[in-house]
């Protein structure tokens, strides 16, 4: 396993598992993000999805804190910038945004310390998300005169409107505990114990069909907020039976009855 650099303050590896690691590595900074940090996060996400070796991806940070969000020196670049100018700086976050949010497979992310503004933007486009008890989160938009639009479609599904209609306006800091109750965290663990809950869970998914766990994922895309009429329930039956023939599933079915591993499991 080798650390790659994306940029001096963005590693990824792949193990040998399959599971690829993204780590935000600026914690002299609290790992704030700028422009060369998005980019180099659009290319890994785009580059790890199309790569048939990752299983699953984990985010992760460096150091006492996820992320403060959006670096200073940037910010203040964005002071002079024009209307089009500002609008292009802030597609290339919404694209980060999208390629994590639309990432094919697993995805978990690892958050410590304090997570603000766009961080939680990061932290709601995983799949799943596990945080250590001392974790604090802000929407501190709001405090520079900004608004979280970029991020806004991703929290809100995470958290709800209600709830968004608050932390918004109000940027309150919030704890891990309070952000596992609206949603935006799934898990919250000690910081010695979280790894060992990450890696267990890792080992879990690692046992699931590979396309199962796509096919699963793209589905909850598809059939979310939907109304249960009788045209999504033909979809919903022509998915089931389309995955029930695939070699994958053949593969699966065969392993359970002859009381064995799938071949995608790792010996």
């Amino acid at each position: 396993m080798q650390n790659k650099a994306a940029s001096e303050n963005l590693h990824y590896n792949i193990d040998a598992q399959g599971v690829a690691h993204v780590i935000l590595s600026n914690p002299a900074k609290h790992n704030a993000f700028d422009e060369h940090v998005l980019l180099g996060l659009k290319q890994i996400f785009h580059s790890l999805a199309d790569d048939s070796q990752v299983r699953l991806l984990v985010l992760s940070a460096e150091g006492k804190s996820f992320s403060a969000g959006a670096d200073l020196a940037w910010m203040q670049k964005m002071v002079n910038y024009s209307a089009e100018e500002n609008q292009q700086d802030a597609q290339v976050l919404a694209d980060v945004m999208a390629a994590l949010y639309r990432f094919p497979k697993p995805t978990i992310v690892r958050v410590q310390g304090a997570a603000y503004g766009g961080a939680l933007g990061l932290i709601a486009c995983c799949d799943i998300a596990f945080a250590t008890e001392s974790a604090t989160f802000c929407l501190s938009e709001v405090k520079l005169g900004l608004i979280p639009a970029v991020i806004s479609p991703f929290v809100i599904e995470a958290i709800g409107a209600r709830a968004a209609r608050r932390y918004f306006q109000t940027a309150e800091k919030f704890s891990a505990a309070r952000a596992m109750q609206l949603g935006l965290i799934s898990e919250v663990y000690s910081s010695e114990s979280i790894d060992d809950n990450i890696a267990d869970l890792i080992r879990k998914i690692l046992a699931n069909g590979p396309t199962a766990m796509a096919a699963s994922k793209q589905l909850v895309a598809e059939v979310a907020d939907k109304e249960i009429d009788e045209d999504l329930l033909e979809f919903t039956s022509k998915r089931i039976a389309e995955i029930r023939v695939s070699a994958e599933a053949q593969e699966g079915l065969t392993a359970f009855f002859e009381k064995r591993s799938a071949e995608w499991v790792m010996r």
